[in-house]
């Protein structure tokens, strides 16, 4: 059995919330900053009961606050999961630059070689 230690955060909940274009929209639009979640579901083609699905999901993974003032919910981005998020993908990243710029040299080494092979025909 692999062992894989558990991440700061829970990445396979966020990964998860992420996945889906309505949760996406969402996070956007609370980048812009805090609003109530009618208005934030305005937009959006659900029932309001659909919509707080979505929500839901985002809280869990972390990435949303609500706060309740009498009938009024207002939601609020909690950026922190994605930023850990981040600086997981940039591990690989640096991994993947590291292997196209071996990738490009082999390329220039190939062009170069194929230049002197013109030249001495």
């Amino acid at each position: 059995m692999v062992h894989h230690p558990a991440p700061a955060t829970n990445l396979d909940s966020v990964a998860a919330s992420i996945s889906h274009r309505t949760r996406r929209a969402i996070i956007d639009r609370l980048a812009c900053g805090p609003a109530r979640i009618s208005d934030v579901a305005q937009p959006f083609d659900m029932s309001l009961t659909g919509f707080c699905k979505h929500v839901r999901v985002l809280e869990r993974a972390g990435l949303v606050r609500r706060t309740r003032r009498g009938r009024n919910n207002t939601l609020e981005l909690a950026p922190q999961p994605l930023r850990e998020v981040a600086q997981w993908l940039l591990k690989y990243e640096q991994f993947w630059n590291s292997r196209l710029d071996r990738l490009e040299q082999f390329f220039a080494q190939q062009n170069q070689k194929a230049r002197q092979n013109q030249k001495e025909s």
